[in-house]
């Protein structure tokens, strides 16, 4: 059998980044930014001011207070988006609205709640330290700075700065498109009633909704009965938008395994025996005049999440152009014993939690890989190595980890 890391790094050997897209702001949402920014403009451009209130020379407030207020005359207002047209000179002041900029002789501004809110005349009854409530020009970003690095994901804030910077396009990788498809004559869609020997589909749900955890824009296709037909013509159907094609089911060796029967004939999809559990038969190759890379899961649901997380997702952060590649791994000190198959290496659904400043890490559910209760009460997986076939309660494991959720 081949190893878990040989075969994720033959997968990988032909996974190139999506080529780059110039896209506007908000169609960039989510995607992974292709160039460094750097920014032409300072921010703020300008100094201005950040309250409402008077714009003034400190001298001219020294020894304000409640019972010795100052008044200066008021010679005009400056608005936020107007040019300051007005100076002030000493003994003067100037209404200064938020967001204004600040005119030229000014030395801080003073808040309208320190003042009688006087529009001719104006009393002040604190006096502000130099500088008070002027945000500098260039406080925040210089011109020339690395404001986002190549490789950032575009959220909220990004596209934030990016605006507040001028700009309105970006350079991207855009997500990858994952176009996911069940193979099973057995399978029926979640709302519809079964019959004897029928089960409702669910791993295309885990699949998709992983893809998308992972960063890629993901198309469930839902269930393709067991007939090389009607496989054939779904695969070709979603080529035209697909960077990555899945499929579960369909890989072992029974005489119903579509999926290899169908792919083994192109001769650019290779099936292999991995040596892990669960998730034994894997397959991937190329499919399509554009050689779009294809990989295929193991139909039983918990091989077919856990085959994702150690080979697909990779893939999509290999896409996307981003490392880490994999989930984070941490070392965790086992609850409960936990034994395992001699040269494999296991992934068994597991609760992480953090007791007393440390890792902790429960198996929950069955070794079965048909097992998918256990799976929604998971958030790791303990990854225990081909050589270990059992492990007591209180020994360290590496764990990876699915979720940052803990109880």
């Amino acid at each position: 059998m081949r190893s878990v890391d040989e075969h994720l790094a033959a997968i990988l050997q032909g996974i190139e980044p999506v080529a780059p897209l110039d896209l506007q702001l908000l169609d960039a949402h989510g995607c992974i930014l292709a160039e460094e920014v750097v920014s032409d403009v300072d921010l703020p451009p300008f100094d201005n001011s950040s309250m409402d209130g008077y714009a003034v020379r400190v001298d001219d407030l020294a020894g304000a207070g409640p019972a010795s207020p100052v008044t200066l005359p008021v010679v005009g207002d400056v608005a936020a988006g107007s040019r300051a047209v007005y100076s002030v000179q000493h003994g003067l002041t100037v209404r200064i609205m938020t967001g204004a900029q600040i005119p030229a002789g000014a030395e801080a501004v003073v808040p309208i709640e320190w003042t009688d809110r006087g529009l001719a005349d104006v009393n002040v009854t604190r006096a502000p330290e130099a500088g008070a409530h002027i945000r500098r020009r260039g406080e925040d970003v210089h011109r020339g700075d690395v404001v986002l690095a190549a490789g950032t994901r575009l959220g909220p804030g990004q596209l934030g700065i990016l605006a507040a910077i001028g700009r309105d396009r970006v350079t991207v990788r855009p997500r990858p498109r994952v176009v996911i498809l069940s193979t099973g004559s057995e399978l029926v869609e979640p709302g519809q009633p079964t019959t004897s020997g029928q089960i409702h589909e669910s791993n295309s749900y885990v699949l998709t909704s992983a893809a998308r955890e992972a960063g890629a824009t993901a198309f469930r296709v839902g269930i393709v009965p067991d007939d090389p037909h009607q496989l054939m013509d779904a695969i070709e159907d979603q080529l035209i938008r697909a960077d990555l094609v899945l499929t579960s089911g369909g890989v072992s060796v029974g005489a119903y395994d579509v999926v290899k029967e169908v792919l083994s004939r192109l001769g650019t999809v290779s099936f292999e025996q991995v040596a892990m559990q669960p998730g034994k038969p894997q397959g991937f190759g190329t499919i399509g005049p554009d050689s779009t890379p294809i990989i295929t899961l193991p139909g039983n649901p918990v091989s077919a999440y856990v085959s994702f997380e150690v080979f697909v997702r990779p893939v999509i952060r290999r896409m996307l152009g981003v490392e880490p590649l994999s989930r984070p791994v941490v070392r965790a000190v086992l609850g409960e014993g936990l034994t395992s198959p001699a040269e494999r290496r296991q992934f068994a659904r597991a609760w992480l939690d953090v007791r007393d400043g440390r890792y902790v890490v429960t198996p929950v559910g069955g070794a079965g890989s048909h097992l998918v209760a256990g799976l929604a009460h998971a958030n790791a997986l303990i990854v225990v190595p081909e050589d270990v076939t059992e492990l007591a309660s209180g020994d360290a494991v590496d764990v990876m980890v699915l979720e940052r959720r803990h109880s």
